[in-house]
């Protein structure tokens, strides 16, 4: 049976926009935002607004397109296209794309476990995600901070940190337990507007790369939000514990993934030429091991690009067909998260001096990739949700 990967000719729109976008606007401005790290990127204001009209419209085609393709094998729709833009966009910068207007990771939050009506009510707010907390960090089960009823409200308390996009969003999703005596089966997710009397952006965070995006310390004292803010059922369910908060990590590990193809696939483009200016030809037909080292290297780096492509293509079309893919997510942030720190460190490594210095944005790119294969879970943390998966363990059973 003959396996066609080509991409959707619908996407090809999807494919143009957002790489013009990359090229002409995340590019040209990326070491400039790079050196001004809490200095919010003006330019892309009208890229918002634009990406806002865009997901209305894609919305609509893709509902079109999904009810035309109900009677055959596989349909393909939002999550293949925010994997597609995920990477066009990262090719220009990963940071500028964290920073548009309208797309916080709290969005994807929202698609994944809203109902209809709070699909409909938070349809245009710019969501960040508020999940790691000064005692843990991959853990998301330790989750301390709190949602207490109080009449048709809950009353929020704790305090979050590295939320990507919290001092600019107008939102944030924030995981909350409802319960502690109940454990991880009362963690909740609920949509807080940070105008919200108690909610405090308490700092920003210097980081390593991705310092055009903002990372903050936000803080809740008695941050009040109406009880329909809670996404998805209030019900306390021991016997699917937070499976439902945790469906979030499945539509949003991919992206992420997309986003290190799209910088991996920019420093490969980079290590292409200068192996070409070197004078040294890639060749496919002979073996690897027989030609020079820097080639044979090149190709192994390619082939692990290749391989985290596929990885991500299938995770998400498993989503867009509503088939369970958390093993696929996490495959796919894993092998791409390892790939993209591989590239770009060897792609500075081959540059020299050049590749050290701000003369050429590969030493930035490596600062870049790091986060890929941190934020949405580590390595290891995706690599012990895989081994629970394709063994048949539960977390109490492999740790």
């Amino acid at each position: 049976m003959a396996i066609n990967l080509e991409l959707p000719k619908k996407f090809d729109s999807t494919v143009e926009r957002t790489h013009l976008a990359a090229e002409h606007i995340f590019r040209p401005i990326s070491r400039r935002y790079d050196k001004a790290e809490h200095e919010y990127p003006a330019e892309l204001d009208d890229l918002g607004k634009l990406a806002k009209q865009s997901r209305a419209q894609e919305r609509e085609s893709d509902g079109e397109a999904t009810s035309a393709e109900a009677d055959g094998p596989s349909a393909n729709g939002p999550n293949m296209r925010a994997l597609i833009s995920a990477r066009e966009m990262s090719w220009g910068d990963v940071g500028l794309l964290l920073s548009i207007p309208g797309q916080g990771l709290g969005n994807a939050a929202i698609a994944a476990v809203a109902t209809e009506e709070q699909l409909e009510k938070f349809s245009g707010v710019w969501a960040a995600m508020a999940i790691t907390e000064p005692s843990f960090g991959s853990d998301s089960a330790a989750v301390s901070t709190t949602a207490t009823r109080d009449g048709d409200d809950y009353l929020i308390n704790g305090e979050k940190i590295f939320v990507t996009a919290g001092s600019r969003a107008d939102h944030v999703v924030v995981w909350a337990t409802i319960d502690k005596s109940a454990g991880r089966a009362a963690i909740k997710s609920f949509v807080v507007p940070v105008t919200t009397d108690g909610v405090t952006v308490a700092r920003l965070e210097h980081k390593l790369g991705i310092k055009s995006s903002d990372t903050a310390v936000i803080r809740f004292e008695n941050a009040r939000v109406p009880a329909e803010n809670l996404l998805g059922s209030p019900e306390v369910d021991t016997k699917k514990a937070f499976g439902g908060v945790m469906q979030t990590f499945d539509n949003t590990r991919p992206v992420v993934a997309a986003m290190a193809i799209g910088l991996g696939r920019a420093a490969l483009e980079e290590l292409r030429r200068m192996l070409e200016e070197a004078g040294r030809e890639i060749d496919y037909d002979a073996p690897a091991a027989s030609q020079h080292a820097s080639v044979c290297e090149f190709i192994r780096l390619e082939s692990d690009w290749e391989a985290s492509w596929l990885h991500t293509l299938r995770a998400a079309w498993m989503a867009d067909n509503s088939q369970p893919n958390s093993a696929e997510a996490s495959m796919s942030k894993a092998k791409a998260g390892r790939t993209v720190t591989d590239i770009t460190n060897k792609a500075v490594e081959v540059a020299a001096t050049a590749g050290f210095s701000e003369t050429m944005l590969l030493e930035k790119w490596a600062r870049d990739s790091k986060i890929l294969d941190i934020f949405e879970g580590t390595q290891q943390i995706q690599q012990l949700i895989i081994a629970r998966r394709v063994l048949g363990k539960s977390s109490a059973d492999l740790k």
